[in-house]
């Protein structure tokens, strides 16, 4: 099972306030134990809001918006990929994280959908164009 791990935005990751060498250090080596035990397939940290830009969508229009963009709470900070069994070794390895904010945080953990999900609306044509898709990612 495919999850996306995403660590929620702070007023402080928003700031911009960059962790120190210790967090980095701590992160680091978190981040190794998962990818030497075939966990993480890959991850990184965002930068702030201020220097994102959203898309809006209605129809067939598209709207820019500048960041930065106010509900903290609702932004993400940082993401990793990781292929576990299920749900509870997901939980598991995220309990071991170092805090990957100053004070309190949040992780959030959501399961990626696979290909297997859609099998009662997937037609052998839609099935085709994912598979090239995917498997020109992997040929990267």
């Amino acid at each position: 099972m495919r999850v996306m791990v995403f660590v929620k935005a702070t007023p402080e990751s928003e700031a911009d306030v960059m962790p120190g060498s210790d967090l980095l250090e701590a992160m680091g080596k978190y981040n190794e134990e998962l990818v030497d035990a075939g966990i993480m397939q890959s991850g990184g940290g965002l930068k702030p809001s201020s220097q994102a830009k959203r898309v809006a969508f209605d129809g067939m229009a598209r709207t820019v918006i500048d960041g930065p963009f106010a509900e903290t709470k609702e932004l993400v900070a940082g993401y990793a990929i990781w292929e576990v069994r299920d749900m509870d070794e997901a939980v598991a390895w995220v309990k071991r994280s170092p805090d990957p904010m100053f004070g309190e945080s949040v992780i959030e953990i959501r399961p990626i959908f696979e290909m297997s999900d859609f099998a009662e609306t997937m037609t052998p044509e839609a099935e085709a164009v994912h598979n090239r898709v995917r498997d020109k990612e992997e040929g990267r």
